[in-house]
């Protein structure tokens, strides 16, 4: 009882289908997939500004 058959997921993704339609789930997935880009381009602009600040902050003699 505490398992998933596979007729279970195909008519939980039948209903996902039928409640999102065909087009608005690559739709879906194409607006995670510009979040990712997005925190990751974050991020790596994140690492560039701190490497930028400990370089102007060192003080040759």
């Amino acid at each position: 009882m505490g398992s998933f058959s596979a007729w279970h997921w195909l008519i939980v993704l039948a209903i996902v289908v039928i409640l999102f339609g065909r087009g608005k789930i690559p739709e879906l997935m194409g607006d995670v997939a510009q979040g990712i880009r997005a925190f990751k381009k974050g991020i790596d602009d994140e690492a560039t500004s701190k490497k930028d600040r400990d370089g102007t902050n060192t003080v040759g003699s």
